[in-house]
């Protein structure tokens, strides 16, 4: 095995003359923004950004391009990427300002740069989960709300580009950055070059362009390797990293035995994103493994057998098309990403492949409250996912009633079959109740307050979205003291489209909730289980409002549920 040292920009450039390919083992691009914008601040401040692996073949391989257009390359050697695709692939994008495909589309990546960042690094600078990043986008921040994102946003270095951002002279595109000269960029911020700030940006910009010489140290195996031992070496230095996962491994070894498999599960992939579900490859993966061999675990994935995998596929999808029609019709989840769990849509594809498409009315009910049982109650999460899930197959196979077992088995993890009011306290909407609440809201007839439109994810445009909204806005609860497991318990949420949310923004809910009423009637509110009592509606008796709601939202779900 070589090693070289090679800049980004030449990798940059033998991706753009389509010399540097994918093999088709690899997974699609899949990053974010955020990940992007943490490679380019890593790579600004000159921090290690790993390696790249790559194997050079002479053998037809099969492959595929990247997530950049690439140009087709005449040479008979090809160049493919094992390690490094989501670094370059984004690299690619952000110097050249190529549009992304991500999944079926195509978009630009926007990053901005801060030309007036810190020095160094600090706190607000390390990097954070996405889910604890500021949703600089939301059209519903107030005065004091947009000061404090807009103080967040000075301390970082990079950002994903965003509304707010728009027309501030201190932040300017990375691509413009590669793409523009600094007098260019600089002049159309009205910065001279007699302004004190032109040498510190200049300096900066350069900084930002030096990226592209960043050396990345490339290991290149030889055309030694054939396929399979290229296949073997991706998962094992994969498996090493634990940068991919198990299910990303096991379809590398699936796409070594049986060739054009990868584009056959990014197909039917594809099919099911056009009718609603947006379902995940590694789901895929699972279920053919569990078609293939009766249990859910990868170790056995390269003993298989080109012809099992192929027969396996195909009680995959007619038993994913069972599931995922049974989960979206019967009960109502319009995604399959609303579940707490994707695992869920599994035991229902093998059910019915067992009974042939076939149950009974009873059983039907029986599998739609052990669906929703599983994903409030976190099923899957009480412990190894794999276990629990090889046991729920094993019932499905061996026993005669296995949706009863199930829900002995169910119950017996769980001790109980029904929530309480403390269940909701605290809870926020990464709790599977948040859900929950929602179903029990549109089984109630809940509708938008103002528009009258039914609740639907499925809604069109932006006005009719749906959105969930703090019945006391979070200003006003902040002003009066409370803390945020406070403000946005599922308990103060409701569900309405987007032009309402707008519309109701921080007004008082004695103001707004009485507004409905006079308009609506008060079964608007009923519907959504929002309290009656108007003293309730006053800032100063929000824990009795939250309190009530509670009681009511749990009623509901249990209602639901039975």
């Amino acid at each position: 095995m070589g090693k070289q040292d090679s800049s980004i920009q030449e990798l940059v450039n033998k991706i753009d003359r389509g010399e540097l390919v994918l093999p088709e083992m690899q997974r699609q691009y899949v990053w974010t923004g955020i990940k992007v914008r943490d490679l380019l601040d890593s790579l600004y401040r000159k921090y290690p950004s790993g390696t790249i692996l790559i194997w050079e073949t002479n053998e037809e391989a099969p492959s595929r391009e990247l997530g950049v257009e690439q140009e087709k390359s005449p040479l008979k050697r090809k160049l493919l990427l094992l390690d490094g695709q989501q670094r370059l692939t984004s690299l690619t994008a952000i110097i050249t300002g190529k549009q992304i495909r991500v999944k079926d589309s195509k978009k630009p990546i926007e990053i901005m740069f801060n030309l007036q960042h810190p020095e160094g690094l600090t706190e607000d600078q390390e990097i954070l989960d996405e889910d604890d990043e500021v949703d600089m986008d939301d059209d519903d921040l107030d005065g004091s709300e947009q000061s404090e994102v807009e103080e967040y946003l000075s301390k970082r270095t990079f950002v994903v580009s965003a509304k707010i951002l728009e027309g501030n002279p201190n932040w300017v595109s990375v691509t413009d950055i590669f793409q523009k000269t600094t007098n260019k960029i600089l002049t159309s911020l009205n910065i001279q070059s007699s302004d004190d700030r032109w040498d510190k940006y200049s300096e900066r910009i350069d900084n930002v362009r030096k990226i592209k010489d960043y050396p990345y140290v490339v290991h290149i195996l030889g055309p030694e390797y054939d396929y399979n031992e290229v296949t073997e070496i991706f998962v094992r230095v994969n498996s090493l990293g634990a940068r991919l996962r198990s299910s990303d491994l096991a379809l590398a070894q699936i796409t070594a035995k049986w060739p054009g498999s990868l584009k056959i599960l990014e197909d039917y992939a594809k099919d099911c994103a056009e009718d609603g579900h947006d379902i995940d490859l590694g789901l895929l993966v699972r279920t053919l493994v569990i078609f293939a061999t009766n249990q859910s675990r990868f170790k056995t994935v390269g003993t298989l057998k080109r012809e099992k995998l192929i027969k396996a596929w195909e009680k995959t999808k007619k038993g994913l098309d069972y599931s995922l029609n049974f989960i979206s019709k019967n009960t109502k989840l319009e995604d399959i990403n609303l579940l707490s769990s994707a695992f869920i849509a599994i035991p229902i594809a093998v059910l019915a492949q067992e009974r042939d498409e076939k149950l009974s009315r009873i059983e039907e009910r029986t599998l739609s409250r052990w669906i929703y049982l599983s994903h409030s109650f976190g099923h899957y999460s009480r412990g190894s996912s794999e276990s629990i899930l090889d046991a729920d197959i094993n019932i499905i196979l061996k026993k005669k009633n296995p949706l009863d077992e199930m829900m002995t088995i169910l119950e017996r993890q769980t001790g109980r079959l029904e929530f309480n009011d403390a269940d909701l306290i605290g809870k926020w909407k990464r709790s599977p109740l948040f859900n929950m609440a929602y179903l029990a809201i549109k089984q109630n007839d809940g509708k938008d307050w103002f528009t009258g439109i039914a609740l639907s994810f499925n809604n069109r445009g932006k006005s009719h979205k749906i959105e969930f909204h703090h019945i006391f806005p979070k200003k006003v609860l902040q002003d009066a003291g409370y803390g945020q497991k406070e403000i946005n318990e599922i308990a103060n949420i409701a569900f309405i489209g987007g032009k309402t949310n707008r519309r109701i923004l921080a007004k008082k809910p004695k103001d707004y909730l009485a507004e409905i009423v006079e308009k609506r009637g008060e079964e608007a509110l009923a519907s959504q289980f929002v309290p009656l009592d108007r003293k309730l509606w006053e800032v100063e008796n929000y824990l009795g409002f939250i309190n009530a709601r509670r009681s009511l939202l749990i009623g509901a779900i249990n209602k639901f549920l039975k």
